[in-house]
């Protein structure tokens, strides 16, 4: 009895107990290159916070490297005496919930129905959908193209161009495809059409998948910049959050050229100060909201990413 226990004892150590030094090794190695490789992509924000909540006379000396000083929060408190920069955050959060919330409903019924034997022609709208995703009329078309559609100065070149998401598209199918059909069919069978069984089942089973594609096109809207540099030009009332963050960058280069140019004064030099504060103010103030959002989604969004790419 006491030998058949030992032997027992040694083949649970054997089976994954008792860790090989080789795995240990390999794990520790692991363990230190995603930790440094975090840290390559946390400083960048953390140096950018700490800039905002120091004093600003440091700041402006380079003096602020690994941990702030002189801590206080009135740059953000400042922030509202910025001219409309209140207006284009509202833009933003506006662009961002609309854009992202139509997108995703069209991408899940759009990928819902390639998906579809029935559907007329399903081969032919399937590739026609992803053939966008490699073929671009170019930069000059596509403003002619907004142009004549009237999207110029309009707060709906925001919206309309992002429903139609290939990519997310594509996603949407492969996660739909991995449901069981025998759940549509029972569904089909107790009298329920096509919408129904979307709008009750699919829809429901989707949720990881949605949210998936509900972070890219919220990170998408947020930091859109080239719609809103191109196509806002006569609607400043309409600029992003990125947009005026680029006129605050162009006015402090160009306030610093002034300067290099040996036509700086007093005025100018504390104007060069205040916009280079103001610049490191707003740019963590849009980089902020994003960064909330994605904790409370990112179990959905590992979940919806792996299992949408299992038939890719």
């Amino acid at each position: 009895m006491n030998n058949l226990t030992e032997l027992n004892s040694k083949t649970a150590r054997r089976s994954g107990f008792r860790r090989r030094p080789g795995e240990v090794v390999f794990d520790v190695v692991n363990v230190i290159m995603f930790t440094l490789f975090m840290l390559l992509c946390v400083f960048p924000f953390y140096y950018l916070f700490i800039n905002t909540i120091s004093d600003n006379d440091l700041v402006v000396k380079g003096a602020i490297t690994y941990y702030p000083i002189g801590i206080n929060f009135s740059n953000y408190i400042a922030l509202k005496e910025v001219s409309d920069l209140g207006n284009a955050f509202i833009v933003t959060i506006t662009r961002t919930i609309v854009g992202t919330a139509l997108m995703v409903v069209a991408s899940a019924l759009a990928g819902y129905l390639v998906t579809k034997k029935k559907l007329w022609k399903r081969s032919f709208w399937y590739r026609y959908i992803v053939i966008t995703m490699y073929f671009n009329a170019g930069l000059i078309p596509w403003y002619m193209n907004m142009l004549m559609l009237g999207l110029t100065n309009n707060f709906m070149a925001y919206i309309i161009p992002g429903i139609v998401a290939p990519f997310n598209i594509i996603l949407v199918k492969t996660y739909i495809e991995s449901i069981p059909e025998e759940l549509e069919e029972s569904a089909f069978i107790d009298g329920a059409s096509t919408f129904t069984i979307f709008r009750k089942i699919i829809w429901p089973l989707s949720k990881p998948i949605l949210a998936t594609i509900a972070i890219f096109g919220a990170v998408g809207n947020w930091n859109s910049f080239q719609d809103s540099l191109i196509l806002m030009k006569g609607a400043p009332h309409l600029f992003t959050l990125q947009h005026r963050l680029y006129v605050y960058l162009v006015k402090v280069s160009d306030l610093e050229t002034v300067m290099a140019g040996g036509a700086g004064t007093t005025m100018v030099l504390e104007n060069t100060l205040n916009s280079k504060v103001v610049k490191y103010t707003i740019a963590m103030a849009t980089i902020i909201p994003i960064l909330l959002v994605y904790p409370f989604m990112q179990k959905h969004f590992t979940k919806g990413i792996m299992l949408g790419a299992i038939k890719g």
